[in-house]
């Protein structure tokens, strides 16, 4: 698959969200379960409905009660994210399994699913950044600051699309290898965060 075959994913899964805009619309992934469309859906999915409580929770009217709740619901939802971006990892770590790294293969800063992580973000920014453009209500400097910023972020895509696809091409020729590291979140961890290990222990 290809950066286009990604954003066509993530394009489908934030036009299928905006078809109910609501952050307890129910997930009903098109793909076949362990397909990477599968992982590369669910992950914007999670993304989208995240972006939605990032902008409930800013409301400075918001019932405090309901903020706590809404901040605990994006802890869980970036550590959702987390997983599945790993999992991804995983696909492509089997994907390239037979695949021998030439002696000179290098390791590139990230890997292929966090970069993937990165441009599903990004749909969801030009997705919203359309919508800004588009908004009637909206000034007319408004709209034209937010086209100057989409230019930019179409710029971005295009830019991440091309590393995205170099770097996949590279792997499977072996002049990049893989080498993927595991999160290790701490603060969701009993054992690791000192506020929840002191409650456990207490």
């Amino acid at each position: 698959m290809t950066a286009a075959q990604f954003i066509s994913i993530f394009q489908q899964s934030i036009t299928d969200y905006h078809g109910k805009d609501n952050v307890d619309t129910s997930l009903a992934n098109p793909y076949p379960e362990n397909g990477l469309e599968h992982l590369l859906y669910l992950k914007n999915w999670i993304d989208t409905v995240q972006w939605h409580l990032e902008d409930i929770i800013r409301n400075p009217q918001i019932d405090p009660v309901e903020a706590l709740q809404i901040k605990r619901r994006i802890d869980s939802s970036n550590q959702h994210r987390t997983d599945v971006v790993e999992f991804i990892d995983s696909w492509f770590l089997q994907q390239y399994g037979e695949v021998h790294p030439q002696a000179d293969a290098t390791i590139n800063t990230e890997s292929p699913a966090w970069a993937i992580d990165r441009l599903s973000i990004l749909e969801l920014k030009i997705f919203h950044m359309q919508a800004e453009v588009a908004r009637d209500e909206a000034s007319e400097a408004h709209r034209l600051a937010c086209q100057s910023k989409l230019g930019i972020l179409l710029t971005q895509r295009t830019d991440l699309s091309t590393a995205i696809d170099g770097l996949l091409e590279d792997i499977a020729a072996g002049r990049k290898y893989m080498k993927v590291y595991k999160q290790m979140k701490m603060y969701n961890d009993e054992s690791l965060n000192p506020v929840l290990y002191a409650q456990k222990g207490s």
